[in-house]
């Protein structure tokens, strides 16, 4: 059953087209995604879906009577609701209903929380209040009385993630519903998204959850919509073969180009004396010759300062916030090559961290000691702050005419701009005219012309598309210097870093080696292994405490249950390196297309299978 259908729609902004006659449609049940490079108009398109921005020519049709939810890029919150008012505000009974009645037991209202009982048994909404609690407690949202004024961009973007996420729409558009989440939360919406039953539009530049979530793709580029049935590894593959038939297309043409000029310079100018149709197909060959396929490549050897012997040293620092304590005796030195990540739900101390080892913040006690040869670049989470009326290039030629680099050359700030994806008609645009993601590759512009050589990089996939992200990796993997990274970005982190600093809150941090993935399969297995010897004393002081006779005796395992508890012991943990195994593929640079789509396949199928086992192991756990 189709629930959208686009048909020739246009957008411009003055004299630049955003995009052009595209045409496509979403059916029941679809989960799609738009990739595209930033300012490429993917946050325009979904503005223009839900009439919120003007279009130039088209139509945009749902079906009758369906029921959708736009989370934006922007949260677009009353500022005098409180969150339970905020996220609470649709016009469907059963939200009405549990709305009034979280209200009347926050307020302790005994005859209100009676009348709402039998008004939430009437519209069988108990199902609904039980959800809406979940929703609010994985999103860290237990304080509902607070009013949206007061909450941080993280938290207004929770409430609005909420907000959508308890509509029961049958269609959700979502713009960028990663960002400003923790670890935790993101992989919470994505198991959430992957089972849900609505149909779901969204922008994203998570890539696992590309991979994992959606089932078709659409990539808007050069002001056209390509689709691609499948998930982000079927993208990069089709991608691939796409490119290589229009490179041959153009290499083609430029042949016939060359042949087709010469014809047309040895004829005489008098027009009526040439054959119309070659010189009209003349045109159509030109055109098509001149095209160029962007390969999104940086390739800037920069010069960087030569790191000593001491790099970074904290002795026994500490730092704390009232009673929130944030470090206590931290004690780590910093080696050459260095490539850390840093992970913990937020509030836990991260950004001060960073700022404490820059010196921006002091610490309470201990000491930070920085080589003499270090040289920090900081890519922090806040806009570049120049000038908005300023032309890019001019931002650039302010820092720098020319930028060193390896060798004795030198880059211009014009070709500078060009090597970060900048082309030349956008170096004289204004930067009030650049979107998000755009004035964050120009502020990561402006941290490398530094020359740093101890990088670190807060939250720097925020807002920064696949194909920047990609080209930024390529960048950090020559990188000779040290690295930390802050980010909620899995992918990423799985291939810039090689050991975690875990903020768990209240100074506690550990150091864990390997990568992300690796950190929350141990997690999980830690989990286990505490949940198994930490539920049986319950269950015996439980029985003492409900009855003084002897307790029954505990169903104990069949021979082929016992025998089937240990088979999936092993089988989870074969399935676990398997796990590894494939996402270690997925993260691999160098794995071609027909790899990656391989391992995109087989890691969805190992997950569902350690579902399934781990559900059936739990049962048997119980008697075990």
């Amino acid at each position: 059953m189709n629930f959208l259908s686009v048909e020739n729609l246009t957008k411009s902004f003055g004299d630049r087209v955003i995009f052009s006659d595209i045409t496509f449609g979403i059916d029941q049940g679809d989960k799609v995604a738009i990739v595209a490079k930033n300012g490429n108009g993917k946050t325009t398109l979904l503005r223009c879906l839900m009439n919120l921005e003007q279009i130039d020519s088209g139509r945009v049709v749902y079906r009758n009577d369906l029921r959708v939810a736009f989370m934006q890029q922007t949260e677009t919150l009353d500022e005098t609701h409180t969150i339970l008012e905020a996220v609470f505000s649709h016009d469907l009974p059963e939200l009405q209903i549990v709305k009034k009645y979280n209200q009347a037991l926050r307020e302790g209202n005994e005859a209100a929380i009676h009348e709402c009982y039998e008004e939430l048994t009437e519209l069988n909404a108990w199902d609904m209040e039980v959800k809406v609690n979940q929703i609010l407690s994985v999103l860290k949202l237990n304080d509902t009385s607070l009013l949206v004024g007061s909450l941080s961009g993280g938290q207004k973007k929770r409430v609005a993630l909420a907000q959508v996420l308890v509509a029961e729409a049958d269609f959700l558009i979502l713009d960028e519903p990663t960002n400003h989440l923790d670890l935790d939360m993101i992989e919470w919406l994505e198991e959430y998204l992957s089972k849900s039953k609505s149909t779901i539009l969204m922008v994203t530049h998570d890539r696992y959850f590309l991979e994992v979530v959606c089932d078709t793709i659409y990539e808007l580029e050069d002001k056209t919509l390509y689709k691609y049935k499948g998930n982000f590894s079927y993208y990069l593959e089709k991608k691939a073969e796409r490119q290589d038939q229009l490179q041959s297309t153009i290499d083609k043409a430029r042949n016939t180009f060359k042949k087709e000029l010469d014809w047309i310079r040895r004829q005489p100018k008098a027009r009526g004396t040439k054959q119309k149709a070659r010189v009209d197909s003349f045109q159509d060959i030109k055109k098509v010759a001149s095209q160029r396929i962007d390969d999104d490549e940086i390739d800037i050897p920069v010069k960087m300062e030569r790191l000593g012997s001491k790099i970074l040293e904290l002795h026994k620092i500490g730092k704390s916030y009232g009673d929130k304590i944030i470090l206590d005796n931290f004690s780590y030195n910093f080696q050459r090559k260095e490539r850390l990540g840093i992970v913990g739900n937020n509030g836990t101390g991260k950004s001060t961290f960073l700022n404490m080892i820059q010196s921006r913040e002091e610490v309470d006690k201990g000491k930070v000691v920085t080589g003499e040869t270090v040289v920090f670049g900081y890519y922090s989470q806040e806009l570049i702050k120049v000038d908005e009326d300023k032309k890019v290039i001019d931002v650039i030629r302010d820092i720098a005419e020319f930028i060193p680099l390896e060798k004795g050359k030198q880059l211009s700030a014009a070709q500078f701009l060009e090597k970060f994806l900048f082309a030349r008609h956008m170096h004289y645009n204004f930067v009030h005219k650049l979107s998000g993601g755009e004035k964050r590759r120009l502020k990561l512009m402006t941290v490398l012309m530094s020359n740093p050589n101890f990088l670190i990089l807060d939250e720097p996939t925020n807002d920064l598309d696949i194909f920047v992200m990609s080209v930024l990796e390529d960048y950090l993997r020559t990188f000779e210097g040290c690295l930390i990274v802050v980010s909620h970005d899995r992918y990423f982190m799985d291939k810039m870093v090689d050991h975690l600093f875990v903020f768990e809150g209240q100074g506690a941090i550990k150091d864990i080696i390997g990568n992300y993935t690796e950190y929350r399969k141990q997690t999980a297995a830690d989990y286990k292994k505490d949940k198994s010897t930490d539920d049986k004393p319950v269950e015996v002081v439980k029985v003492k405490q409900i009855s003084e006779e002897a307790p029954k005796e505990k169903r104990k395992l069949s021979f082929k249950e016992k025998s089937e508890f240990d088979q999936i012991e092993k089988d989870l943990e074969r399935l676990e390196e398997e796990k590894t195994k494939w996402t270690n593929v997925l993260s691999d640079s160098s794995s071609n297309n027909e790899k990656l789509m391989e391992a995109g396949v087989k890691l969805g199928a190992i997950v569902s299978e350690i579902d399934e086992k781990t559900e059936r192991w739990i049962e048997l756990s119980e008697f075990a």
